[in-house]
């Protein structure tokens, strides 16, 4: 990585860790998910709710951690909120390749979230990166699972 967009990275991961956007949580039907990593101690508590076709109308988050894992959430809320769930799946599974090192070019779609990948060069904070990917993935397995009609017997 070229020293520009270290510099580049170092700011905005330090901006969104200190001033966390969509920090809070949501009630009135969110689906509710928890999230840690016992073996950095980071935690987030995740709020989502989902619309009828299941787009992310709202997402928020609290918790505590490392600067990553506070600055991912919060570019994950951003990025996520007011999207399809075709849309947030996509997103999620690049935002993955890109922190894990897959061998997919960077999905342009990221757009600030591209800062991120220098998490890979530091495979112990990979976890630390995904942690609110992984609560939203939760939260939308819980939503599918509640969403579907029951067929009356």
């Amino acid at each position: 990585m070229n020293p520009e967009l270290e510099d580049l990275y170092q700011q905005v991961l330090l901006d969104h860790s200190k001033r966390p956007r969509n920090f809070g949580a949501l009630t009135d039907g969110a689906v509710q998910v928890h999230g840690d990593n016992p073996s950095c101690g980071d935690e987030i508590d995740l709020s989502v709710c989902f619309g009828p076709e299941g787009a992310v109308e709202d997402i928020r988050f609290t918790g505590q951690g490392c600067a990553i894992c506070m600055a991912s959430a919060s570019m994950m809320t951003l990025k996520l909120k007011g999207r399809s769930r075709l849309e947030a799946t996509a997103l999620a599974e690049a935002f993955h390749t890109l922190i894990t090192g897959g061998n997919a070019a960077p999905d342009r779609a990221l757009g600030d979230l591209q800062v991120m990948e220098g998490v890979r060069k530091f495979p112990q904070r990979v976890k630390c990166a995904m942690l609110a990917w992984r609560a939203f993935d939760q939260a939308l397995t819980i939503h599918e699972s509640t969403d579907r009609p029951t067929t009356p017997p």
